[in-house]
């Protein structure tokens, strides 16, 4: 990571070697009444990075380009990793936080 920021990897390190880790894991199984799903609220997540692994095939998670909205399709075994809002700032925005949203 340092690498593509053009960033010395030594100043990357240090960036996080008294930073807070942390770890959430959510299960969201399918509601037997959709209909009755309230989901969250539209965010860009305030980390480094989000990694998510969608297990089901339910298209919860959106994201919105170009005021627009598209789900995120979920394939088999793959993860989704979502640039937080520290990284766009280490990147000088070169690595953008994506407005997204759980419904």
């Amino acid at each position: 990571m340092a690498k593509a920021l053009r960033m010395d990897p030594n100043d990357m390190k240090e960036l996080f070697e008294n930073g807070m880790q942390s770890l959430r894991m959510n299960y969201y199984p399918p509601c037997p009444q959709p209909e009755q799903v309230l989901g969250f609220k539209p965010h860009s997540d305030g980390s480094i990075l989000t990694i998510l692994l969608q297990i089901n095939e339910m298209d919860g998670l959106q994201i919105k380009k170009d005021g627009k909205w598209f789900a995120v399709k979920p394939l088999p075994d793959a993860l989704i990793v979502n640039v937080g809002d520290v990284l766009e700032i280490f990147s000088n925005g070169t690595y953008r936080s994506i407005e997204h949203r759980a419904l």
